[in-house]
Formats: C-alpha cells, structure tokens, sequence
C-alpha cells in the first residue's frame, strides 16, 4: 500500500495529453486551448464611445459649473457603425451614440443625461475629465497580444475573445472518451426492483455524471457480470473505444473481484494497487494497451471520492487544462470525529462548508460509511484526516478540497 500524495503524483505522471485539432468556436466550450492564441489587431479597433452624449474637448469644461455651464456648439451626429466627418474644434461638441469612433480632436464624452440641450447647444455644468467615458483603440487586447493561454478552458467569455479577434477556430485539445464499466452479479438496473441480495446501480449514473462534469465523453458499459470471460470481453471492448477506462467494483480480494486478475492476464501494467487511504482503499491504476484503467471501489462513496481525487485531475490533464486540482483551504471542524481505530490511514469526510466572520466551517453530512451516497449529495468539500490523526475534537483545523469550486492550481 502507498500513501495517498504518492499515489496522486504517480497517477498523473501515468497520463499524457489527447492530440488537438481546429475546433470550429460553436464547439469549443468546455475544452482547453492547445496552445497560446494572439491577436492580428487591436480590441477594440478604434477609439470609441462608451456612452450615448456629447463628444468634446474637456478643456472647454474647465471653468464649467452649475450657475455657468460650458455651453458647446453641436455640429453633428455620430452612431455605431458610422465614421465622423467632423474635427472637433474649440466650443464645438458632437452628439455620439455607445460604440460610435470618437471624432478627431475629441478627448471625451459627457453622458446625455448629464447635460441638457438649447437649440443647436448643448450645456455642461460642470468640468469633463480627460478620458472620460472613452473607449481607446487597443485597451482590450492591443495588436499582438495573447487573447488565450495554451492550457485555459475555454468558456463563454474566451469564446467571445476569440470572435472579437476575428477568430473562427480554435487549436483546441481533444475531449477524452471515458468507458465506464460497472461489475457486480448483484447489480441491476435503476428502472428495476431488486430481487433478493440485488442493487441498483447506482455507480454506473453518478460516475457517468462525474465524467461528463470533468468536461468528458463518457461511454458506460453497465453491470458487467461477475465472471472472468465477460470482465476479459468488457476490457477488451473498452480499450479499443475509449481513450481511458474507469471500473467500478471487482478490484478488491474478493474471491469474485476478477478486474485486476484479469488486467494482468491481458498484459496490463500496474502503476500501484492499493492507497492508504479510508475509504477507497483498494483503489488501482494500470495500463493496459498504452491505456489508463482506473480501478475504483464498488461501495458508491469510494467511487465518487476516487473519482473525485485521482480521476478528475488525470481525465484534465489527458484534456489539456493548465489547472488540475480543487482549491485546497484550512477549515475548523464544528463537530468531533473519531476513528474506530488506528489505522495509519488518510480519512476523506463528506462535510458541509459555511463561512462565518472571515473563515471557513466544516460540519459533517452525516453518517461517513463508505455506502452512505446521500451524504455525498449534501457534500461541498472534503475534509483530509491526517494518517497520524485518531480523533479530531470539535473546533479542530482540517485541510478541505472544496469540491464544488473550480480549479485553481496545477
């Protein structure tokens, strides 16, 4: 058995980045920018309004006030899409709609419902500064400057970078096909009543759902019986489709737990079996034709953890993000926790997480057995129990993986 960094660390060093191709940008989000992407011209091109009012030099406002406004000449109109035909001149202003190009000689623009209007004038009560409510050519994005970072996921703000640069694709790294196969003679169906010493299946669902989050294409192979041939079969079909492989169940010591006998039996490397860790501590990861096998526990808390701490930052590295893992935050335990025994083992507990006068408290979800999977629906974060640790007393300080916040580190 190893300890849980270690694991971790030989679990990503086992996967390599999927292969990029040009992604049209209306398929883009979600996946991650293969490599940096810059920009050909300046966002936004021109100098710009970035308010409906009066384009003007602001030195005419100088001495302006409430009992002697600045009254200004109004030569013109300017409205997005168009180009002004006017320079402005001492006393003179322009009328100029948002987005519309700031004429020549124009430093400033006032808001139309900061003025009011007499004939052909326009009065200013008082002074304009320089700059004010203009947009400069360039102050988004200049010319030649990275629009995205290889590494970066791309959402709907980098998308729409992407098209302000006159960028219609993307390089952008392939989003990674993940079979899932749940094993077990006592599984059937969710549409289905149990018989007697059946289950639902309830991993083939949540691990499912956990992949498709993680920004992959999961392709489930349900309730693979507990029999060497059709765990050999599923494997086998999985490796040619998938690009890495989650199991669930099987992987234990059991004397029908058939998935890392018959991995081996295939040929397939074995990167570690077994972590020191509670619960999930049989978890495994081999290769097998170049491909990773996680091997999760059955028990449906154990796969959702596992899933969660190797699985999750693995399937983003093989998809390219430059982040891979949860915000990591100190956290005081509300409650009390106590180990049944000593056991030298890392203890993941579901809790809830509130912030209260400036810091963060965990409580537990409840019951912490490694079947319970609503206490995983009332989850936020995970609380890691040191090895070293036999009880934690209420108002202890625990490390939480905030597991409902996106990544932040590598």
């Amino acid at each position: 058995m190893i300890p849980y960094r270690e694991a971790l660390a030989l679990t990503l060093r086992s996967v390599s980045r999927l292969p990029s191709w040009r992604v049209p940008l209306a398929e883009a989000l979600g996946l991650a920018a293969a490599e940096d992407v810059l920009s050909e011209d300046p966002v936004p091109p021109f100098t710009n309004s970035a308010m409906d009012g009066f384009a003007l030099r602001s030195g005419d406002t100088a001495r302006a006030s409430e009992g002697s406004p600045a009254r200004l000449r109004v030569i013109g109109d300017v409205s997005a899409g168009q180009v002004a035909a006017w320079r402005i001149e001492e006393g003179a202003a322009v009328r100029i709609m948002t987005g519309a190009p700031v004429p020549a000689g124009a430093d400033a623009v006032v808001p139309v419902e900061s003025v009011s209007t007499e004939g052909d004038r326009v009065r200013i009560p008082r002074p304009v500064r320089p700059g004010a409510n203009v947009r400069h050519a360039g102050e988004d994005v200049p010319a030649g400057g990275r629009v995205v970072e290889a590494g970066t996921a791309l959402g709907p703000a980098e998308i729409g970078v992407l098209a302000a640069t006159g960028h219609v694709e993307v390089e952008a790294v392939a989003r990674a096909r993940i079979a899932v196969l749940t094993t077990g003679d006592e599984l059937v169906d969710a549409s289905e009543r149990p018989g007697p010493g059946q289950i639902r299946d309830a991993n083939l669902h949540s691990v499912c759902a956990q992949v498709r989050t993680f920004g992959a294409v999961a392709i489930p192979f349900a309730r693979v019986p507990d029999r060497r041939e059709a765990v050999e079969e599923a494997l086998r079909r999985a490796a040619a489709e998938a690009d890495a492989i989650v199991t669930t169940g099987g992987i234990s010591m059991g004397d029908h737990d058939y998935v890392r006998e018959v991995l081996e039996g295939l040929g397939a490397e074995t990167a570690f079996w077994r972590v020191l860790q509670k619960p999930g501590g049989p978890f495994g990861l081999f290769r097998l034709d170049g491909k990773p096998v996680f091997g999760v526990p059955g028990n449906p808390v154990a796969a959702m953890e596992m899933m969660e701490e190797y699985v999750r930052p693995a399937i983003r590295k093989m998809m390219g993000f430059s982040k891979l893992h949860r915000p990591e935050r100190q956290a005081v335990l509300d409650d009390g926790w106590r180990k049944t025994a000593p056991d030298g083992k890392l203890h993941f507990l579901r809790v809830r997480v509130e912030e209260r006068e400036g810091a963060l408290h965990a409580m537990l979800t409840g019951p912490q057995g490694s079947g319970i999977l609503s206490s995983m629906a009332r989850a936020g974060a995970l609380a890691l129990v040191p090895e070293d640790a036999t009880s934690l007393p209420p108002g202890s300080r625990v490390l939480l993986h905030l597991t409902e916040r996106p990544e932040d580190r590598g």
